[in-house]
């Protein structure tokens, strides 16, 4: 279609839809190159309404490093919403890019951002808006080359065969690599399979057509075949040393999205050892980044926006090496611009409450903190040592320091949970609401936020089954009949979303049927309560002959081959089960800021950082207690 003709169409329609300033372009620091000036056109997409897209990171950071280049073009992509899919289809107008407004099958790279599971039908409407094939098996030379990153393809099985290739790991080094690889390739005008070929060379990239699993009788994976001499038995992670400088340029939305805000990531990677979380697995070595860098970013940003906002990111702030230093730069240097400083991820401290109160604004949206589990037992599992005492004693700091609200994030559904577990969760809700009134009366509120905790690939729970949706329910019925009353406020999750997260987020390769059935069936937007259909996913599993259970309601033997097997994180597997075994054992790991445990990541990125000497890392170099660990075979 010329673009004219989509112009004029677009016309016509954008008055007749919710918030068309999603789909028009033009915004403040939005970068528009002539498309004939450059060499490679790369169009980044968040498979989510623009409201969620613009503001992610991930994407941010691709977008400014890519249009450095002179010779590459980036724009932006997000999903329309239903009202405006529904008019684009019936003019027929295929998914388009913001800045030029050019069509996205026009591009040669199409790069998608997959931080959570629940995006993946989403993907398959933006291919097939896009008018591409949703298939990698279907696409011509003619056809985008179709990658995806982020934290969810650390497990790309399920959506394996919709995509060409996958970045494991970090970004900002890998995708100048796909771009100049690709740069070579066309210049040779050689086939797609050639494309491949070339780029499963580069570190960190997975190539799915090159690896087949096969299967037991019983259903689990009896080995991964690799069906090309290039491709290796396991995809290491791909990691930068030294973390580039952060984006300054951020787009201001036309719109109010869910954050109007500089984000400035002061910190990567996590020694906590939380055996649930998967992002503290995926994203070690630490890394920070100095305080003069953030500073001069934070400035930078705000000239360059006029937000009026600023989120310090990190998985554990207050871990950070020159936290008090950075917070009182931060607050110091930008007390002209009248900021909300917030400051995520905080231990459950008085130091952390320390910190809070050197933000300014800081109290607009509560004390937010996530002890994950309310007894000191179900602490020592999760590996979250922090004591009951600890908990109430910060709580009471906090509430006297001028904060009325509270609000504290748990998990039902851990390893071992009893249901007096999850009473004792309402019990230490109303615990902590007491020192409040102690202190401030009864302006004093809790909010307690409980999910339903998923087993994630590459993480010492990897092994566990998932609660039942009978187990979920009555938890939740518990906290329910606990968790109310005058200043108490509960939120919980659907217990069918947390399912379809557990059984896609655990999948196999099998589950790409299952989820180009559901698509077909009518679902999309899978994170939003008001689009959720929980029956489709039922008829898709039941067409391919799939039970849903054999993902999610079954403890796996400890040589039971995974169908991540073949993506090493950078955590040893073996790391992985020694860490299982102290959670069975209710014995908890310190800090590995304290202490080398050898999970794998020293020796295998030992080279990355002599090469970089002026990284931050925060792994030892001469660790002082080491755990000796036979390295396991490679599946």
């Amino acid at each position: 279609m010329e673009r004219n003709i989509l112009l004029q169409r677009l016309e016509r329609i954008l008055p007749t839809v919710e918030k068309p300033g999603r789909y028009v372009g033009g915004e403040l620091n939005q970068v528009l190159k002539d498309w004939n000036s450059v060499k490679t056109h790369v169009a980044l997409a968040f498979p989510d309404i623009y409201d969620i897209g613009v503001p992610n990171l991930g994407l941010t950071i691709l977008y400014n490093l890519l249009n450095e280049r002179s010779d590459v073009l980036a724009e932006r992509v997000y999903l329309p919403w239903v009202d405006m899919e529904a008019a684009m289809r019936q003019q027929d107008i295929p998914l388009y890019a913001l800045e030029s407004k050019t069509p996205v099958r026009q591009f040669d790279i199409l790069g998608i951002s997959l931080p959570y599971e629940t995006l993946y039908t989403n993907v398959l409407n933006l291919l097939d808006l896009a008018k591409i094939p949703l298939r990698s098996r279907d696409r011509t030379i003619h056809d985008p080359l179709v990658i995806a990153g982020g934290h969810a393809v650390f497990n790309p099985e399920p959506i394996a065969p919709f995509f060409d290739a996958f970045v494991i790991g970090e970004g900002e080094e890998i995708i100048h690599e796909i771009v100049n690889t690709y740069q070579e390739w066309k210049q040779n005008h050689s086939s797609r399979q050639d494309l491949l070929a070339e780029l499963v060379k580069i570190e960190g990239i997975y190539i799915p057509s090159f690896y087949e699993p096969e299967y037991n009788e019983d259903g689990t994976i009896r080995s991964i075949h690799r069906l090309h001499p290039n491709a290796p038995p396991q995809v290491k992670k791909r990691l930068v040393a030294q973390l580039p400088k952060p984006p300054t340029r951020f787009i201001v939305p036309s719109i109010s999205v869910v954050h109007n805000r500089v984000s400035i990531e002061i910190m990567r990677g996590c020694t906590r050892g939380c055996r649930f979380c998967h992002a503290g697995m995926v994203t070690r070595p630490v890394r920070e980044r100095s305080v003069d860098e953030i500073v001069s970013a934070v400035r930078e940003a705000l000239d360059a926006t006029g937000f009026e906002e600023v989120a310090l990111l990190s998985l554990s702030s207050s871990d950070y090496t020159h936290i008090l230093d950075l917070v009182s730069r931060v607050s110091s240097e930008t007390s002209d611009h009248y900021l909300t400083i917030s400051l995520p991820s905080l231990r459950i401290e008085s130091f952390s409450v320390e910190l809070m109160e050197k933000l300014r604004g800081s109290r607009q949206g509560g004390f937010t903190l996530a002890p994950e589990a309310a007894t000191e037992r179900m602490r020592n599992i999760i590996n979250k040592p922090i004591s009951t005492r600890q908990l109430l004693d910060t709580a009471r700091e906090i509430y006297s320091r001028g904060w009325t609200t509270i609000k504290l994030y748990f998990m039902i559904g851990h390893p071992s949970e009893t249901i007096e577990d999850v009473q004792a969760i309402a019990d230490l809700c109303k615990a902590v609401l007491e020192e409040g009134r102690k202190v401030i009366g009864k302006r004093a509120t809790l909010h307690a936020g409980v999910s339903t905790f998923v087993p994630k690939p590459h993480t010492p729970f990897q092994w566990v089954a998932c609660d039942t949706l009978e187990q979920i329910e009555a938890k939740q019925s518990l906290l329910k009949r606990e968790l109310r009353g005058p200043g108490l406020k509960l939120t919980w999750n659907n217990p069918h979303e947390t399912l379809m997260e557990a059984w896609l987020s655990r999948g196999d390769r099998r589950l790409a049927d299952v989820v180009e059935t559901a698509w077909r069936l009518g679902a999309k937007f899978d994170a939003w309560q008001d689009q959720f259909n929980f029956e489709i996913w039922r008829q898709a599993f039941a067409a391919h002959q799939l039970d849903p259970a054999f993902y999610t309601h079954r403890q796996r033997s400890e040589d039971e081959i995974f169908p991540w097997d073949h993506i090493f994180s950078g955590v040893r597997k073996a790391y992985l089960l020694s860490e299982y075994h102290a959670s069975l054992a209710e014995k908890t790991q310190n800090d590995c800021r304290q202490g080398c445990f050898a999970c794998g990541i020293l020796p295998k990125y030992a080279d990355l950082r002599r090469n970089n000497p002026g990284s931050h890392w925060k792994c030892p170099e001469v660790p002082r207690r080491t755990v000796k660990i036979p390295l396991e075979q490679p599946a």
